[in-house]
């Protein structure tokens, strides 16, 4: 059952986003792509103390939320012959060609995506049978990543999927051992998918990001946080 009860304050001109649940502490966080900020408390906090926790951190707030403005953000595609699209960190030019069998894409290993798409085929159509290609690799390479990476761990992830998300690389349920994956990911290096899932495996160890996340990260990825400031620099889609 979901306890959790979500309303908005305001703290000097910052939108904040209060969720209560039945936690022990405080857990403050900015999320890509605008800032938002969110803060989840113990279900009994009143708002005044968190306007105070979230005042302590205002310059802390100002300096995150301005390393999302100044990322580079990547114009939306229009799912046109000429266009740049990134497969695995590559980039790759856009070949639209209509014929008439079934829509897919074939990729020339240098520089090419060719989109097959049937006459009038509309833009957002054009859009998910690239996306659904994107989905199939993912499938491919996923399972045995977990697969290496379940004993080194020392956890087993019980199931798993890829979707769409707008704030979030990955993400886990712990309780049901099931992990998420972003398909954006997708577009980016195969090291960029490895440490999102190392991530989201080692919250089934540890839930929050404090100390203890970060030294099993480094006992088993050292040099996740290189990999982490990759993404982060990443352009916005």
């Amino acid at each position: 059952m979901n306890t959790s009860r979500s309303s908005i304050i305001e703290v000097s001109g910052i939108r904040v986003e209060v969720v209560r649940k039945p936690i022990k502490n405080l857990r403050l966080s900015v999320h890509p792509p605008d800032g938002r900020v969110r803060v989840s408390v113990p279900s009994r906090v009143d708002d005044e103390a968190v306007r105070l926790a979230v005042t302590s951190k205002l310059r802390w707030i100002h300096r995150h939320q301005q390393t999302f403005a100044d990322r580079p953000r990547q114009s939306p595609r229009e799912m046109v012959s000429g266009e740049s699209h990134y497969f695995m960190g590559r980039r790759y030019r856009l070949n639209v060609l209509e014929h008439g069998g079934p829509n897919r894409i074939s990729r020339n290993h240098n520089s090419e995506l060719t989109l097959h798409v049937r006459p009038g085929t509309d833009r957002d159509k054009r859009e998910q049978v690239l996306n659904e290609w994107y989905r199939q690799h993912m499938k491919a390479l996923v399972p045995d990543l977990i697969t290496e990476w379940q004993p080194v761990i020392g956890v087993q992830v019980a199931d798993w999927g890829i979707k769409k998300m707008k704030t979030r690389w990955g993400s886990c349920n712990i309780r049901d051992h099931r992990v998420w994956l972003n398909l954006e990911l997708a577009k980016k290096p195969l090291h960029c998918l490895e440490y999102v899932l190392v991530h989201e495996m080692v919250h089934l160890l540890e839930r929050h990001h404090n100390d203890r996340f970060k030294t099993l990260m480094d006992q088993f990825l050292p040099q996740w946080r290189s990999y982490q400031d990759e993404l982060n620099r990443a352009p916005l889609t």
